[in-house]
């Protein structure tokens, strides 16, 4: 832990002083601020790996401070300690409820000092990696989790559900009140019109969360989501959910990056509906499915889909998507056997759809 960097907010001069050698003395990088207005400024311009602030402090207090740096996606991840005189439950709650990642009350020792900002940092670096898209990542992600205090409970008795080739996990227009992890198989989302035509809005695979859109922003469902194949789901109940977005901003920073991908890969489809011509748009939902369920794209890739799945994404006819795919097969791009589909070429697809 040499070298990183500590940014020190608080007002009592004495305390200010004793706070920071004890640091420096553990050869941390000690950033010091003598109140919050001066500390939003500093932690921005040096972007510290930990945030320690008093709680009582004129001009700005450390709540405010918690919550100007919270708006900020500059330094709305970085950990957060509070510094307090007071140990009643309700400061503590409130500084949980806001984000904050522990609490050191005062007066406190140089040992209390050094392990909370050495667990702290430890468990901020084992939150940023990128754990694999697997059950096994899922679990180490979760286990990472866990360490946080309000968000202990996310993974006890979790429920894993079992499910059969077209078995529906929510319905279009039902109120959500899970989130759902796939931990093995594949699972479509749709939408139906009046006439009962189906469009495809998004496919899922190992490793994918889903049905969180809809609960972050307290609508019913925009679509119904049923597995493709035999599929096992774990289901997050939504106030364990929102305990682990609550709890810690580290995770809650990865919630927000996977919904931001979520939007901007809708609104590209969107736009290749809307201006691509029937060739382009199956190539894409070609390559859309390779995307999804194959981690390597130098592999073979072949999958079964029936066509009906095939025009759903591209939005046209299922007539007009046979005709292409035969296209398609005729120019040694993909080989056709039944439902099953293998990508021959998927270089030459992806230009085509360029």
């Amino acid at each position: 832990m040499e070298n990183r960097k500590i940014l020190l907010i608080e007002d009592n001069p004495e305390m200010r002083e004793n706070t920071a050698e004890i640091l420096e003395l553990a050869n941390y990088n000690v950033v010091t601020a003598k109140n919050g207005k001066e500390g939003l400024q500093l932690a921005t311009q040096n972007k510290p790996d930990l945030i320690i602030c008093d709680i009582m402090m004129p001009e700005l207090d450390g709540y405010g401070v918690l919550h100007m740096l919270g708006k900020d996606e500059r330094t709305s991840t970085i950990p957060f300690v509070f510094l307090t005189a007071k140990a009643e439950k309700q400061d503590y709650r409130k500084g949980m409820t806001m984000g904050a990642d522990d609490y050191l009350t005062k007066p406190y020792d140089d040992i209390e000092l050094l392990n909370v900002v050495e667990m702290r940092l430890k468990k901020s670096e084992r939150l940023k990696k990128q754990f694999d898209r697997s059950p096994e990542g899922f679990d180490q992600f979760i286990e990472e989790a866990r360490s946080f205090d309000l968000i202990s409970k996310l993974t006890e008795d979790k429920k894993v559900k079992l499910l059969r080739k077209k078995d529906t996990i929510y319905t279009e227009g039902s109120s959500p009140s899970n989130v759902y992890f796939l931990r093995k198989g594949k699972v479509k989302a749709y939408k139906s019109n009046d006439n009962g035509k189906e469009y495809i809005t998004d496919l899922y695979g190992e490793g994918d969360f889903f049905g969180y859109l809809d609960l972050l922003q307290g609508e019913p469902y925009r679509d119904t989501a049923i597995s493709l194949e035999q599929s096992e789901v774990a289901i997050i109940p939504k106030e364990d959910f929102f305990n682990l977005l609550q709890g810690n901003r580290e995770v809650s920073s990865k919630f927000i990056k996977m919904l931001s991908n979520e939007i901007k890969e809708r609104e590209e489809r969107l736009l290749q509906l809307a201006y691509n011509s029937v060739r382009k748009r199956v190539s894409q939902a070609l390559i859309m499915l390779v995307k999804h369920y194959q981690d390597d794209q130098s592999k073979p890739f072949s999958m079964s889909i029936t066509r009906e799945d095939i025009a759903s994404l591209v939005g046209t006819a299922t007539e007009t998507v046979i005709r292409t795919l035969s296209d398609f097969k005729d120019e040694r791009l993909i080989d056709i056997k039944g439902s099953l589909i293998t990508i021959l070429n998927y270089d030459k697809l992806v230009k085509m759809r360029n």
